[in-house]
């Protein structure tokens, strides 16, 4: 049966294979493939997506972590800077098949992992996904508990008052996720254009207390404590520079979940490379500004930006800097954290764990990550969590890339990535295939390794990149012998057929949650 259609240069499956795969235990409608008829996202879509997603409390920390242990200003800046044009690479490079056949990230992982041991590259990514659904809530509860203090004076002085805030923003976030995506349009509309308003206000507002003691660009600059002794510089910049890729190794794998809408390859592209890195370079000037002006006013590195307003004691000024990290928070945690995740954890069993089950699950992993933990100090964000968890991405992006773009030359049998059994080409063995799974190990193990043996801490200082290119060496080696699940662009199941797409039945696959976040940034 031909199973594929071929339109602009964009594929989706015939009315015919939509059918079969309804019925397959591994197909849910938050799971099927676009159709090309809802790939609708510009090259504004995707850029606004990256922008709203980088405008946030955590990514505002990068630089103001690394100045906090002991980098200079450009020091700091240029590692982030330079994280993200790296990260980016994989990014675009896995967004491919996302926009060309329109499946996400728990169906693309199918092709290497196979159909049931893509759960588990599935689930390692989920994991980490909850961890930040878990941090952003603790983030965006110190703001709304600032609120709070600022509103009532008995709230300020009350024992449990982080506790009930951290419950209450995390049952905010649950509940918007539950009730669906849709809850949130108004939201994603004002959200990102608030908080550019309110981190250039926080930047005047600091500044203008360094002029205001009659010190100026020079003091605020000059002024930052450089604590890193020489002989530690490169470990510390090399760690520093994969935390800061690491930041984004999330979406390095999970980005089909979005670029599966993007009307095409140049869209998704373009769209990227206006978003990120441009953002990304605003957060850190403006973060790492605030620290130095704080420090100079202070003589404290603080690097939250609500503690930093804090610092001022004027109720106007810890408000401003509290309002934009709720609202980011609440933002930036459903279209980075909340979608993918929910959808890693539906692909466990499609037909029984829908998005809005899997976002039950999604809060509960948020709590018992104990985000305060992971939050307790600068080192424990850059070093800790951003560092140890790249080490085990960082060679699923290169497992996934050598697959795609080296084994399989690009091309998909999009239907046999819902089929079971023997007769379906993803199958392998039973399901999983062991060949990924071993390159994975491999390319991991040595990063870690470096974090329990101090003789090879240079390993673990290059964790991201060193594992990500194990994996993409090592896959296409393993896979050599390996036909079965190879397709041709001459095999029948893929028709070419250009114009409109054939419009596919109402119910073929729905409007999944990732497209409802999306569709309210155009």
């Amino acid at each position: 049966m031909k199973t594929q259609r071929k339109v602009a240069g964009l594929y989706e499956l015939t009315g015919d294979a939509c059918d079969t795969i309804r019925s397959s235990p591994y197909y849910n409608e938050d799971l099927a493939p676009t159709p090309v008829e809802k790939r609708t996202w510009n090259t504004y879509s995707m850029a606004s997506l990256w922008i709203g997603m980088s405008i946030s409390t955590s990514a505002w920390m990068l630089p103001a972590g690394l100045v906090a242990v002991g980098f200079s200003w450009w020091e700091a800046i240029l590692t982030v800077t330079l994280g993200n044009i790296a990260v980016l690479i994989p990014i675009i490079l896995n967004a491919h098949a996302g926009t060309k056949y329109g499946i996400p990230f728990p169906v693309f992982a199918r092709l290497s992992f196979g159909v049931r041991g893509s759960n588990i590259a599935a689930i390692a990514r989920a994991i980490t996904g909850a961890g930040w659904f878990g941090i952003q809530c603790w983030l965006g509860s110190e703001a709304l508990n600032s609120i709070f203090s600022i509103a009532s004076a008995s709230w300020a002085g009350w024992e449990y008052n982080s506790a009930v805030a951290f419950l209450l923003f995390w049952g905010l976030n649950v509940a918007i996720i539950y009730r669906g995506p849709e809850t949130i349009r108004f939201m994603e509309s004002w959200g990102s254009p608030l908080l550019i308003v309110l981190c250039g206000a926080l930047l005047v507002w600091s500044v203008g207390n360094v002029f205001a003691e009659g010190k100026g660009m020079a003091d605020i600059l000059g002024s930052m404590p450089q604590m890193i002794a020489p002989e530690k510089f490169w470990s510390t910049f090399f760690g520093g520079l994969m935390a800061n890729i690491a930041y984004w190794a999330t979406l390095a794998l999970n980005i089909p979940d979005f670029s599966r809408y993007a009307e095409s390859q140049g869209a998704q592209v373009k769209g990227q490379l206006i978003g990120l890195v441009p953002a990304m370079f605003g957060i850190a000037v403006i973060g790492t500004l605030v620290t130095g002006a704080t420090y100079v006013t202070t003589g404290e590195v603080v690097w939250a930006p609500v503690q930093g307003a804090e610092h001022s004691g004027s109720p106007s000024v810890v408000l401003l800097g509290a309002v934009g990290p709720v609202s980011a928070s609440l933002t930036t945690n459903i279209a980075a954290n909340a979608v993918a995740t929910g959808n890693d954890i539906s692909n466990l069993a499609p037909q029984s764990i829908s998005f809005r089950r899997a976002s039950l699950v999604t809060g509960a992993l948020g709590i018992i990550i104990m985000p305060w933990k992971l939050l307790s100090s600068a080192g424990a964000y850059v070093f800790g969590w951003l560092g140890t968890y790249g080490m085990i991405l960082g060679p699923l992006a290169g497992i996934f890339i050598a697959d795609y773009y080296l084994h399989r030359k690009m091309n998909i049998d999009v239907a046999a990535l819902y089929t079971k059994g023997a007769q379906g080409r993803y199958w392998y063995k039973g399901g999983v295939n062991f060949r990924a799974l071993a390159v994975w190990a491999v390319s991991a193990a040595l990063p870690l390794l470096g974090k329990v043996v101090p003789e090879l801490a240079f390993l673990a200082s290059v964790g991201w990149v060193l594992g990500f290119v194990l994996a993409l060496v090592l896959y296409p080696l393993v896979m050599r012998g390996e036909r079965a699940s190879l397709l041709s662009e001459s095999e029948d199941e893929v028709i070419t057929e250009y114009g409109e797409s054939v419009a596919l039945a109402a119910e073929t696959a729905g409007t999944p949650p990732a497209a409802d976040v999306a569709e309210a940034k155009d």
